[in-house]
C-alpha cells in the first residue's frame, strides 16, 4: 500500500490509476508512446506534469517494478532524477543505473528501454529537441552541425550536478508553494538557465567545443567567413569563394571552422540554410509548400533536405508546416 504523503507538484496532478493501460495512455500523451509492463508488485501510477514554454517538470510513480520501453524518444530529452529507488537504462550503447545521487538523461535519437525498482519515484525534465539544439547554437556562437549526445549517468552529488539537481528541486517546491515558476519572463530566463546547467553539469560530445567558444575570440579570417555565409545563404558557394572572402586559404579556413565552431565552412553554410528554412515553415503562409522552401535555401535535392532537417530539428519540415498552418494545411 502507497503511503499518503504529499508528492512533489501535487496541486498538477495529470492522473492516478491503477489501470495499466489507462497510465500507459496517459503518460504517452506528455512524452510518446512506448510499451509499459509490470515486472513485480502492486501496480498504481500517477503523474504530476507542470508545463514551461521549452521543458516541462514532471512527478512520476509507478509503485510497481516496471519496464518502459519508448524506443527513440525522437521529440525530446528527457532527464530522470530519482527521488527514492533507481532504474536500470539502457539508451543507444550506454547502460547504466540512475538513483538519487545519478540521473539518466535519455537522448532523442538513441533507443531506450528502462527497468524502474519498485517503489521509484522521480522528479523527470522534459526538454524539447528543438529548444536545447537553439540553445546550444547559441553557446557555440554557431549553429550545431548534430545533435548533442550525453553520456551515460549525470553525477548529482557535488559540482554542476549538484547544483542542477538543487534548480530543478527549488522549482518544483515554487510550484508546490503555489508560484508558476515556468511562466512569463522569469520562466523564460529559467529555462535557458536550466539548458546552460545540464550542458555545464553532464559530459557530451560538445563540451570541448563549448569551452573553446567561450574562452577564445573568433580570429577574423573566422568572422569575415562567417559573414560572408550569412550574406549568401541563398546563393550556391563553394569553400573557395568563402576562402577568398575572407582572405586565407580553404586549409586555415577549415582548420578555424574545426577549431572554433567544431564543423567545417560548408556545414556551417547548410546549417545556417536549414535554420532559415526551419523559419520560414514556422512562419508560413497559406498555401506555402516545403518545396518552395526548400528551393528557396538552396536545397534542389527534397529527400536529402527532409533528412537533413529531421535530424536537426527533430520533425520533418512537412510536420513542421502543418503544426504552423493547423487544421487547413493540405499536402
Amino acid at each position: 500500500m502507497l503511503d499518503h504523503a504529499p508528492r512533489p507538484l501535487a496541486a498538477h496532478l495529470l492522473f492516478e490509476s491503477r489501470d495499466l493501460d489507462e497510465a500507459r495512455d496517459k503518460v504517452a500523451r506528455v512524452f510518446c508512446p512506448h510499451r509499459l509492463d509490470t515486472v513485480r508488485g502492486r501496480f498504481h501510477a500517477r503523474q504530476h506534469h507542470l508545463p514551461g514554454e521549452k521543458l516541462s517538470l514532471n512527478y512520476i510513480e509507478y509503485g510497481a517494478k516496471t519496464m518502459i520501453a519508448p524506443g527513440a524518444l525522437r521529440d525530446f530529452y528527457l532527464v530522470q532524477i530519482p527521488l527514492c529507488g533507481g532504474a536500470s537504462i539502457v539508451n543507444g550503447g550506454d547502460r547504466y543505473t540512475s538513483d538519487p545521487g545519478r540521473a539518466a538523461v535519455l537522448n532523442p535519437h538513441r533507443e531506450t528501454t528502462m527497468i524502474w525498482e519498485e517503489g521509484t519515484r522521480q522528479v523527470l525534465l522534459r526538454i524539447d529537441r528543438p529548444a536545447m539544439q537553439s540553445h546550444l547554437s547559441r553557446q557555440l556562437g554557431a549553429p550545431a552541425s548534430a545533435p548533442v549526445t550525453f553520456q551515460g549517468a549525470l553525477d548529482l552529488r557535488s559540482g554542476a550536478g549538484a547544483a542542477l539537481r538543487r534548480l530543478v528541486l527549488w522549482l518544483v517546491a515554487e510550484a508546490d508553494d503555489g508560484a508558476a515558476p515556468l511562466t512569463g519572463l522569469m520562466g523564460r530566463q529559467l529555462e535557458e538557465t536550466l539548458l546552460s546547467g545540464l550542458l555545464d553539469a553532464h559530459r557530451h560530445d560538445y563540451a570541448a567545443h563549448l569551452g573553446r567558444s567561450r574562452s577564445a575570440p573568433r580570429p577574423r579570417h573566422l568572422r569575415l567567413a562567417e559573414s560572408f555565409i550569412e550574406a549568401h545563404l541563398d546563393q550556391p558557394i563553394t569553400l573557395e569563394d568563402v576562402a577568398e572572402a575572407a582572405g586565407t586559404s580553404a586549409r586555415n579556413l577549415q582548420l578555424a571552422f574545426r577549431q572554433y565552431r567544431g564543423t567545417t565552412p560548408l556545414a556551417f553554410w547548410r546549417d545556417r540554410r536549414l535554420t532559415r528554412a526551419h523559419a520560414d515553415l514556422i512562419a508560413a503562409a497559406p498555401g506555402t509548400r516545403v518545396t518552395d522552401v526548400a528551393l528557396r535555401w538552396g536545397f534542389a535535392h527534397f529527400g536529402r533536405f527532409a533528412e537533413s532537417y529531421r535530424l536537426r530539428f527533430g520533425l520533418t519540415p512537412r510536420d513542421t508546416l502543418r503544426a504552423a498552418l493547423g487544421p487547413g494545411y493540405q499536402d
